[in-house]
């Protein structure tokens, strides 16, 4: 039986971290590091966890280990959150296959983004998402991550898409917020989810009536974007605008070193390394930071921590 929108959307807003996936060196599944990364996010007042995005670097995971994340996560938050699982292939016969584990463990909804091989057309993308919808057990949220997969969903698209009831938000990770507030104005559904990606406009969204932020930066510092999403709930300004600040300083010394086109991930994984909440392994085909770029990031992460304390105490 499906979980109906009205059984989950009332409760969904704030931060949900889309969550690293702790690995061993053979790239397996690190099963302690997974519950004390979740246990360190809730701690941190985080109001959902969504595993296997693209932080959790889904698409590089062998099955069997996004199965057994799926088990292992949503076992150990034990109902504490809600936990949002990533669905995203390039067939929907696996994707509907992730459908089926997530809710069978108890997962609370889905995440889609966009089949990434094909340059699907706006009404193939519309179709696709409308079967998936009417197919999937478990509420779903759209995705749209155009950097990653080369298609962008358009306004009409997500409107039109919105009037199904299994589809129940989305997560926009395109860093427009012209786009971000269209949407807004556009989808007349008030139970319809609108969730941003970029932390670093996630205050903003949130002021124009967005519902939160799915931000990376909350594996690691959960209270921070916690307050944050607070502040813009609130109209707090003042507060805003020296949250903004230390947000903008981790965006700065994290995910910027080194001259790579991963360097969001491997500065969040080197970061998390740093801060003995998990290993420092990738999934190929991406590896960590060498050591001067784990240097770099060590340095950085001493002006991090101090500012922090100053920003929350």
């Amino acid at each position: 039986m499906k979980k109906s929108k009205n059984d989950f959307i009332g409760t969904l807003s704030g931060i949900i971290p889309p969550m690293l996936t702790p690995l061993l060196s053979d790239w397996t599944l690190d099963r302690p590091a997974v519950k004390k990364l979740i246990d360190h996010m809730i701690d941190g007042g985080v109001n959902g966890i969504f595993i296997l995005g693209t932080t959790g670097e889904s698409t590089s995971l062998s099955y069997r280990t996004r199965r057994e994340l799926i088990e292992q996560t949503i076992g150990h938050v034990h109902g504490r959150v809600p936990v949002l699982v990533g669905i995203t292939d390039t067939s929907i016969e696996e994707s509907l296959e992730l459908v089926s584990l997530a809710h069978d463990f108890g997962a609370d909804a889905v995440v889609a983004a966009p089949p990434f091989y094909f340059q699907l057309g706006q009404e193939e993308l519309f179709e696709f998402y409308w079967d998936l919808a009417d197919r999937s057990k478990l509420p779903i949220f759209l995705y749209n991550m155009p950097s990653m997969t080369k298609i962008s969903m358009s306004i009409d698209t997500v409107v039109r898409l919105s009037a199904h009831e299994n589809i129940i938000g989305l997560k926009d990770s395109s860093a427009n917020t012209v786009y971000f507030q269209s949407l807004k104005y556009s989808i007349k559904r008030e139970d319809f989810a609108l969730f941003v990606g970029p932390e670093e406009i996630m205050a903003e969204t949130v002021l124009m009536g967005g519902n939160g932020g799915v931000n990376g930066g909350a594996n690691l510092f959960p209270e921070l974007y916690v307050r944050m999403y607070n502040a813009a709930v609130d109209h707090d300004f003042e507060s805003i605008k020296i949250l903004q600040r230390q947000i903008l300083e981790i965006s700065s010394l994290i995910y910027n070193v080194g001259k790579y086109n991963s360097s969001y991930l491997k500065g969040l994984k080197g970061t998390a390394s740093l801060l003995d909440i998990c290993g420092n392994y990738l999934a190929p085909p991406l590896k960590p930071f060498l050591k001067r770029e784990m240097d770099q990031l060590a340095n950085n992460l001493v002006k991090i921590r101090k500012n922090l304390h100053k920003t929350l105490s």
